[in-house]
């Protein structure tokens, strides 16, 4: 598996239009939740998940226990968990998200296995890079 090209990346940051962000933090020192408030400032809607803050609001948006609980309409799960708990995300995204198109690991972030088992199903895979980084290098 190759990691993504620029012309992936791009097509990927313009295509998209909603986001699940699993290990969304509401502590603004984290780095979830900075790229959270980015990705919302540059036009995205982000569903924020993570199950100790779910019901509150982010942005105007609810924050989600699971994905279960997000829309149908995620088109993109950014993963802020550590690399061991990205299989049960990825299984997760690719169970009740018929709209999903893209898995997006964070820096640092990936499960080979997991991967696999998404791209088997035609979604595009990203790893090790960060959309809050990736976006204004490649779209200004």
């Amino acid at each position: 598996m190759q990691p993504a090209s620029d012309t992936t990346l791009c097509n990927v940051l313009t295509d998209t239009r909603v986001i699940a962000l699993v290990g969304f933090s509401a502590n603004p020192a984290r780095p979830s939740h900075g790229v959270a408030r980015f990705l919302v400032r540059k036009g995205y809607r982000v569903i924020p998940v993570n199950p100790g803050l779910a019901g509150q609001l982010f942005e105007g948006e609810t924050i989600r226990a699971s994905l279960a609980d997000c829309p149908p309409d995620v088109d993109l799960v950014d993963i802020f968990r550590r690399s061991e708990e990205v299989g049960g995300v990825v299984d997760d995204a690719l169970a009740y998200l018929p709209n999903l198109r893209t898995i997006w690991m964070q820096l640092g972030v990936f499960d080979r296995d997991a991967a696999a088992r998404a791209a088997s199903r035609g979604v595009t895979v990203i790893w090790d890079k960060c959309p809050a980084i990736e976006h204004p290098r490649l779209l200004g």
